[in-house]
């Protein structure tokens, strides 16, 4: 039910683009109410009025007690950068403030945000689906069909594929994991942690791209992730030189069609939706992105968010450990939470992200059928992240069909050969044999 509110009451339209399915889009007409609830959640969660504080003051005449003093320098280090550290509900009221704002700068017909949103590809031929292409690897497989340089099957390929559709197992091939990096400086899930210092995004996508990342995502709240839009604009310009088969999505605490707009008007390959901000929104906004043929990435904590996800027709679904709601890590939910997705090869694409600090969780997610990982931290300003982009790609997943068999430890080569020895990325002391690394 909160979860439900919290999306219904944040939501605000400014497209005229009729969605294609036709469930309404809540605005705060509708629902007068919510909004004003979630602002006393939001201030009760920090102890404090809406009103008014007495933290920090004392309540006679006299000088302040010790824990007044203690309070008060609470108070100081809190507010040190004029607000206090930013929750899900104090971001979602921040943006839906500024999203009026930039609807009235972006009001203009002729605007190019505007004309964006107004923009419908006709047919499957003018989307190249390069987001979906990029997260299952397209152009590293000669046998897919969506490869341009794929090759014919040989007469004993074609042979073993007929047996494979006769037992119902034509869907269960060998995967190929792919890496995307989260690129930003901060995040609403480590409050008031930098953790990253760069200059640009686009010298990091560059730089993480050309290392082998499949997808870049980039952060455009300046508050929430240190990002902004310019920055977007850069990353997609070096991706597009350091290689084309990449893709670039746009991160944001979307609340509002018109960053679909801002997302599209950019170049960006896709967009970031959170289905704990948009609630029952969430199918409006993916009718909305498919109009314009912008992909999306629909992110997931609970199991009754991937079933709406699901229920939407969302293509790529990621799960996250972090429960923004509470502001909680859970670093097992996307593990948990995987048998609720189709077998591998079908047409959800599925990631896993929130809290990978080390390849041991990315191979064990890998392992049990997503498609790809999502890392931030643990690369950002790191010298790690050769080995987690090599840990992902250098290697081939059993089907997705497999991950209840007990066959998580197993791992192969970039060939399917079964490799032995030690299971680390890149070379090691205590490896005795050039052929049991990888």
């Amino acid at each position: 039910l909160l979860l439900s509110c919290c999306g219904a009451g944040v939501v605000t339209s400014a497209s005229s683009v009729a969605p294609v399915r036709s469930l309404p889009l809540p605005t705060h007409d509708v629902l007068p109410s919510i909004s004003t609830r979630s602002r006393l959640a939001f201030a009760s969660k920090h102890h404090a009025s809406p009103k008014s504080s007495t933290a920090g003051k004392s309540t006679c005449n006299g000088p302040p007690s010790a824990a007044a003093a203690r309070a008060s320098t609470g108070l100081s280090r809190l507010f040190a950068y004029g607000q206090p550290p930013e929750d899900l509900y104090g971001a979602i009221h921040r943006k839906e403030f500024q999203m009026k704002k930039l609807n009235a700068q972006h009001s203009r017909p002729s605007d190019p945000v505007r004309m964006a949103l107004g923009y419908a590809v006709e047919g499957l031929g003018g989307r190249d689906m390069k987001l979906a292409k990029a997260l299952r690897r397209v152009y590293d497989d000669p046998e897919n069909p969506a490869n341009p340089n794929a090759r014919s099957k040989t007469p004993e390929e074609e042979e073993r594929a007929a047996k494979l559709l006769d037992v119902g197992m034509a869907d269960a091939a060998m995967r190929r994991g792919s890496f995307v990096v989260d690129i930003k400086r901060k995040s609403l899930s480590r409050p008031g942690e930098m953790f990253a210092r760069f200059d640009d995004a686009g010298l990091v996508a560059d730089a993480m791209v050309s290392l082998g990342a499949d997808a870049v995502f980039v952060n455009v709240d300046y508050e929430a992730y240190g990002g902004d839009l310019s920055e977007l604009k850069s990353a997609i310009r070096a991706v597009r030189e350091a290689n084309p088969n990449a893709a670039v999505v746009m991160k944001d605490i979307v609340v509002d069609e018109i960053q679909l707009g801002l997302a599209k008007e950019a170049g960006a390959d896709g967009i970031l939706l959170i289905a704990a901000v948009l609630g029952p929104a969430l199918d409006n906004f993916l009718d909305q992105a498919t109009c314009m043929g912008l992909e999306t990435i629909v992110e997931c904590h609970t199991s009754n968010e991937v079933q709406a996800a699901l229920d939407a027709l969302a293509q790529n679904i990621m799960v996250t450990n972090y429960d923004r709601v509470k502001g909680e890590y859970h670093p097992d939910q996307a593990y948990k939470l995987a048998g609720l997705f189709p077998g591998g090869g079908g047409p959800i694409i599925t990631l896993a992200g929130g809290g990978i600090e080390t390849t041991d969780q990315m191979k064990k997610l890998l392992a049990v059928g997503y498609d790809s990982v999502v890392v931030g931290k643990a690369v950002m300003g790191s010298t790690r992240a050769p080995e987690f982009i090599k840990c992902a790609r250098d290697r081939t997943l059993l089907p997705a069909e497999f991950s209840q068999w007990g066959l998580e430890d197993m791992e192969f080569d970039p060939d399917g050969n079964y490799m032995e020895g030690p299971k680390t990325t890149v070379p090691s002391a205590g490896d005795e044999a050039p052929s049991s690394r990888n």
